[in-house]
C-alpha cells in the first residue's frame, strides 16, 4: 500500500478515541476553534518561516475515508460502529485561516486557525502538524543558508539523507526559501522546481582513469556540464577537466577537503588554464555556518544536503495544535510550562515608516486597534471545507519570503544565537 493511500489514516490513535467519545456524548458537533502556534523558536533562531501551506490545502480538501480505511479501523478496534458510520460520510466542512506561505512567524504567532465541529477538527491535528512542522523547519533552515550565501545560488541535494517522500517536501520548502534548484527530479515534476545535477565519484571510478571518464561526460553532455574533480587529486582533476572540455567548461565541483583553501587554489589554477569563466561548485555537509565561512572564497554555487533536509539541527518547528475556543467562549490549558491563551486570535504586524517591522500584536477575541502601517497576517485558506480561489503559488510564496526578510530588523539575519527579532505582544 502506498503512502498516498494511507493519508486518511495519518493521524494518531487518540484522535479516534476522542471522536468515539464525543459522538457518544453528543459533543462532536460543538463549535470549536483550534490554533497552530510555536511556544518558542529553536534555540538561537531569530525567526521562523511558514511553509507547507500549499501541500496542506490539497491534503485537507481531499481528506476522506474509504471503505478499506474504515474496515481496518473497525477490525483493529480503533473505532466503534457509530464512529465508523460517521467516518464513511466524513468531509471537513469547516474554515481554515492561516499566515500565508512564505510569511515569517514568531513565538505565539497564530499561524493557522481551524474552525468547525470538534470531531471534524480534532481529527486533522496530526496531519496538520506533520506537514507544517516538517516544511517550516526545512524552510527556516534553508532561509538562513540563503542569507549566508549572499546571493550565490544553492542547490538542494539532500534526497539521500531523508525519507523518500520527505525529500520531495524538503526540496519544495528549500526552493520556497530561496534555493535555486533541487537535485530531486520528482520535486521538479511535482512543483515545477528547476533541477540540477553533476555526477558522482562512481562514474569516474567506473572508467579506466579520470580523463576517460571526463571525456565520456563531455562527449555526451557537451561543455555545459559540471565535472567532479576530487576523486583523486584535485589539481590534476582540474587539468584533466579542462583538457577534456576546454576553457569553456561550465563548472567543476569539489566535494571534499578544506573548501576555502581548495576553492582559492582551484580558481587560480582554472584562471591559469584560461578557464576564467568556469564556475566552482562546492558541496560536502554544508550548513549555514559553513556557507558563511566561505563568503570570501571564490565559490560560485553551493550544494547543501544533509543540513537542509534535517532543518540544520532543528528538524521540527515545534508547532502545536490547541483548542482555544468552544461555542464562542475561550478555553485555557493551564499545564505548567504548556499553558495556552484562550480565544480566537487576530494578529497584525506593525512597521516603522521605513518599512521595518517593530512588533507583532496578537489580540484574543477581538481585533487590534488599527495603526498606520499595520499588516494583517491571517488570510483565508478553506471555506466550508473547500480551498478559496486564487491561492498563491510556490513562486508567489518565494517572493513573499524575500520581501519579509528585508522588512525585519537587521539583527534578525544574524547567524549568531539570539532571541526572536520581532516581539509578539499578546493583548
Amino acid at each position: 500500500m502506498t503512502n498516498a493511500a494511507l493519508v486518511p489514516l495519518m493521524t494518531d490513535h487518540y484522535e479516534f478515541t476522542m471522536v468515539n467519545a464525543a459522538l457518544a456524548d453528543g459533543s462532536a458537533d460543538r463549535s470549536c476553534v483550534f490554533e497552530v502556534f510555536a511556544r518558542r523558536l529553536p534555540t538561537g533562531r531569530r525567526y521562523g518561516v511558514v511553509a507547507g501551506i500549499g501541500r496542506l490545502v490539497e491534503l485537507l480538501a481531499a481528506y476522506r475515508f474509504d471503505d478499506a480505511d474504515v474496515d481496518y479501523l473497525l477490525s483493529a478496534g480503533v473505532v466503534d460502529e457509530r464512529t465508523a458510520r460517521w467516518l464513511r460520510a466524513y468531509r471537513f466542512s469547516g474554515d481554515v485561516d492561516c499566515y500565508a506561505e512564505g510569511e515569517l512567524y514568531f513565538p505565539g504567532s497564530p499561524i493557522l486557525t481551524v474552525t468547525g465541529g470538534f470531531a471534524e477538527c480534532v481529527l486533522l491535528e496530526t496531519l496538520v502538524l506533520s506537514v507544517l512542522n516538517h516544511d517550516s523547519a526545512i524552510a527556516s533552515a534553508a532561509a538562513r543558508m540563503v542569507t549566508a550565501a549572499r546571493g550565490r545560488p544553492i542547490i538542494e541535494m539532500g534526497s539521500r539523507r531523508t525519507h523518500e517522500h520527505s525529500a520531495i517536501a524538503a526540496a519544495r520548502a528549500a526552493y520556497l526559501a530561496g534555493f535555486s534548484t533541487t537535485s530531486n527530479v520528482a520535486a521538479g515534476r511535482a512543483y515545477a522546481i528547476p533541477t540540477a545535477g553533476t555526477s558522482a565519484h562512481a562514474f569516474t571510478l567506473l572508467h579506466a582513469d579520470e580523463p576517460t571518464a571526463f571525456a565520456s561526460q563531455v562527449e555526451t553532455m557537451g561543455t555545459d556540464t559540471t565535472l567532479l574533480v576530487d576523486t583523486y587529486d584535485i589539481s590534476q582533476g582540474i587539468r584533466n577537466a579542462i583538457a577534456a572540455a576546454g576553457p569553456r567548461l561550465r563548472a567543476i565541483r569539489i566535494d571534499s577537503g578544506d573548501l576555502d583553501v581548495m576553492a582559492q587554489q582551484s580558481r587560480d589554477l582554472l584562471d591559469s588554464l584560461g578557464a576564467n569563466d568556469t564556475k566552482i561548485v562546492v558541496s560536502g555537509d554544508l550548513d549555514e555556518y559553513a556557507i558563511a565561512t566561505l563568503a570570501a572564497a571564490p565559490v560560485d554555487v553551493y550544494g547543501a544536503g544533509t543540513a537542509v533536509v534535517t532543518g540544520s539541527a532543528a528538524p521540527t518547528a515545534n508547532l502545536v495544535y490547541k483548542l482555544v475556543e468552544v461555542d464562542g467562549a475561550p478555553v485555557v490549558k493551564r499545564s505548567e510550562n504548556k499553558a495556552t491563551v484562550g480565544g480566537r486570535k487576530t494578529a497584525v504586524r506593525r512597521h516603522k515608516p521605513t518599512g521595518t517591522v517593530t512588533e507583532e500584536v496578537v489580540v484574543s477575541q477581538g481585533v487590534p486597534e488599527p495603526m498606520p502601517g499595520d499588516q494583517a497576517l491571517q488570510v483565508p485558506l478553506l471555506r466550508g471545507g473547500e480551498p478559496v480561489e486564487n491561492l498563491p503559488g510556490l513562486k508567489d510564496s518565494r517572493a513573499l519570503l524575500r520581501q519579509r526578510l528585508i522588512s525585519i530588523p537587521w539583527d534578525g539575519l544574524k547567524l549568531s544565537p539570539g532571541d526572536a527579532c520581532v516581539p509578539v505582544v499578546m493583548r
